[in-house]
């Protein structure tokens, strides 16, 4: 049996820590002294994944505590004073970086969303732009309003106050809403996931195999599948909403053809950079304050948006990476960026968001760094290699639509062809939402790749 499990039955019925303490550490002293060899200690210590799981679950965890505090005292005991390695092999455990499995509270899903939807009214009602809302029904329609509630937009209380008690439903606003839903569908499914299994196989690669057109590769694909998955996400929502009789205003508005960042920003995520913009950044004095204050400004509304999709160094990193390059195109490259081609100043955006994108994706900074370098710096995959050339020649088509489909072009034509009201555009328009609500629901059926990237927020 292992060590740990034999602690578990000898100390079970202990339950004094300073005595669980002092018997584990006369027990694990025994045993390490048991394996000195040369003047190095090789302590191997099984710990069963099921056991821990299981001292936990019976609400034992002064043992399990009292025993890694005891194997780490030990550790260091044993090794600045007799200059000694003390390693551990376990099973899903690490006892120098201590780790015991417990059962976390799972948060639940979309709670950044409606925490801010809260907000909005309590700062509202607090302004006095919005009356009290004395029906805990009608409240808590607007709170868990199941069409955006975990994934956007962000809906302010006095958009929809008079909207959650006086709403109308007719057959053209269900089929509009239809229509938005689907769109919003096929986005998700048929671009977001397929263009994402690019991103996926690419930074499942060891960086020593990255070359530098792999990276840009997978950093575009990326791009690419954070704004139809997103931007799906925000049409179903819409388009729920307006099947059940509410407007919800509009999330995206084509971020990728913007020409700089500011413009950037007033495309992507728009109930999200509006939130802070009235609730953060006006009330701290905006843009109608000195210049060190208005830099201040910008950076706390900057660092809090990385903070509000994660709490994590990479997501902080990304929301100033934002701030400070919002700030020097406003104080430093704006005047010489304007006078650019247009092509030229489309290029920098995406350059810029692209890079921004790999501080979002990535697991943590280390991570995010080196891929970032792995796009600037030829390494030992060298500037274009065979695993670069097969991604981009084997999902070039997909790509090309994914680029034609980030622009307004498609839609704009689309759109002018149903305004003819014409029968048979009507009718054609049918079958093309038809046929795409059809392709889906087989890709659903058949692909096991559907990821949800904003669960992570």
């Amino acid at each position: 049996m292992a060590l740990f499990g034999a602690c578990m039955k000898e100390l079970k019925g202990v339950g004094d820590p300073a005595v669980i303490k002092q018997l584990l550490e006369e027990k694990l002293k025994s045993f390490v002294q048991s394996r000195v060899t040369r003047g190095k200690i090789e302590c191997y210590v099984q710990i069963e994944a099921q056991e821990a799981e299981e001292c936990i679950v019976k609400v034992n965890h002064s043992l399990a505590k009292g025993y890694i505090d005891a194997l780490n005292e030990i550790g260091t005991e044993y090794s600045l004073e007799n200059d000694v390695t003390v390693s551990s092999v376990a099973r899903n455990h690490d006892i120098f970086s201590v780790h015991i499995p417990y059962r976390e509270l799972a948060l639940p899903i979309g709670i950044s969303f409606y925490t801010f939807q809260t907000l909005s009214y309590i700062i509202d009602l607090y302004w006095g732009k919005t009356e009290v809302q004395k029906n805990i029904l009608n409240f808590g329609l607007y709170v868990s309003m199941f069409p955006q509630l975990i994934a956007g937009p962000i809906i302010k209380y006095v958009d929809v106050a008079a909207q959650i008690e006086h709403r109308k439903l007719s057959i053209d606003r269900f089929g509009s809403g239809a229509m938005f839903f689907i769109r919003g569908l096929a986005k998700k499914v048929l671009l977001a996931n397929n263009i994402g299994l690019l991103h996926s196989a690419i930074v499942g690669m060891e960086f020593s195999e990255i070359s530098v057109l792999t990276a840009w590769i997978g950093a575009l694909a990326y791009t690419l599948q954070i704004y139809f998955d997103f931007g799906g996400y925000s049409d179903m929502a819409i388009g729920l909403g307006r099947m059940f009789g509410f407007s919800f205003t509009k999330n995206f508005d084509y971020p990728y053809i913007s020409k700089s960042i500011t413009e950037f920003w007033r495309r992507w995520h728009i109930s999200l950079s509006t939130w802070f913009k009235e609730y953060v950044y006006i009330p701290l004095g905006g843009n109608k304050v000195s210049v060190p204050r208005h830099l201040i400004n910008i950076m706390i509304v900057w660092f809090l948006t990385g903070l509000w999709h994660g709490a994590s160094w990479n997501f902080v990193a990304w929301g100033l990476y934002y701030g400070i390059l919002l700030l020097v195109e406003k104080y430093i490259l704006g005047r010489l960026t304007s006078k650019m081609p247009h092509i030229l100043q489309h290029l920098y955006l995406m350059v810029i968001v692209m890079i921004g994108w790999v501080f979002f994706f990535s697991p943590g900074m280390s991570y995010a760094l080196t891929y970032i370098k792995c796009m600037f710096t030829i390494g030992s995959a060298g500037l274009v290699d065979k695993t670069a050339l097969y991604y981009l020649t084997t999902n070039i088509i997909l790509i090309l639509i994914c680029l034609i489909g980030s622009t307004p072009y498609v839609h704009q034509v689309f759109k002018s062809v149903i305004l003819k009201k014409k029968k048979k555009h009507i009718r054609s328009a049918v079958i093309i939402y038809a046929a795409l609500f059809v392709m889906v629901i087989a890709y659903l059926v058949s692909a096991t790749y559907n990821p949800f990237l904003y669960f992570r927020f």
